[in-house]
């Protein structure tokens, strides 16, 4: 991975088999034509990583290394959630497994469900008070599984949490996150306008860049 070369011919995992997250970073790497060929982890066979971390970054890092190491190619690893201030920034990492629901299929309405559900007493208490939320997201390259100097990048993108979903689009907590400059929640917005300003995409492309300045 010294040359453009090299770069081009490079084969890549995602550790991730969240299907939003591997289209969404997909088509931002595609964007960009960096050639590499991203490969999903699932396809290598290889399973979830356990995130035992207590950080976006430190999850991010065990995730990368562990797809690296099966695999014996770099890796790209995402970590990202949800984090409410006024609930001590949860469901933060946990955002994912936060109603503890394993079924993918209604894990989402689930975790939805219990965020409206912790608000709720501070929206009785507060009604007017508008309560902030930001998407995290941490994404770390590594050329190896024993990296010692990881790209990692971070986006963070800011907004409210609705006491109601909206929307039928993206994942996750899109449905219960307001853009205020947009007057759309995140599930309304179109994929084309959610990657130009989400914290995954502001990542993106911060990670682009770092990828380039290291050729």
């Amino acid at each position: 991975m010294t040359t453009k070369q090299t770069h081009h011919q490079q084969k890549m995992v995602i550790a991730s088999n969240n299907q939003g997250k591997l289209a969404e970073l997909q088509d931002l790497f595609n964007q960009h034509e960096l050639g590499f060929q991203l490969i999903p982890q699932a396809q290598l066979d290889i399973e979830d990583a356990i995130e035992d971390g207590l950080s976006f970054v430190e999850n991010a890092i065990i995730k990368a290394r562990h797809a690296s190491r099966i695999s014996g190619l770099p890796a790209i690893a995402d970590d990202s959630g949800l984090c409410v201030p006024a609930l001590g920034n949860a469901p933060g990492i946990y955002s994912a497994r936060y109603a503890g629901v394993e079924d993918k299929k209604t894990r989402d309405a689930a975790n939805n469900a219990k965020l409206i559900e912790a608000l709720a007493p501070i929206r009785a208490q507060q009604p007017d008070t508008k309560i902030i939320g930001q998407f995290v997201c941490v994404l770390v390259m590594v050329s190896h599984a024993d990296d010692p100097l990881p790209i990692i990048a971070q986006g963070i993108w800011q907004g409210e949490i609705l006491p109601t979903p909206l929307g039928e689009n993206g994942f996750g907590y899109d449905p219960l996150f307001w853009v205020p400059t947009l007057e759309k929640a995140s599930a309304q917005l179109s994929k084309d306008e959610k990657s130009e300003i989400s914290h995954r995409g502001i990542a993106s492309r911060e990670l682009i860049a770092k990828i380039k300045q290291a050729l």
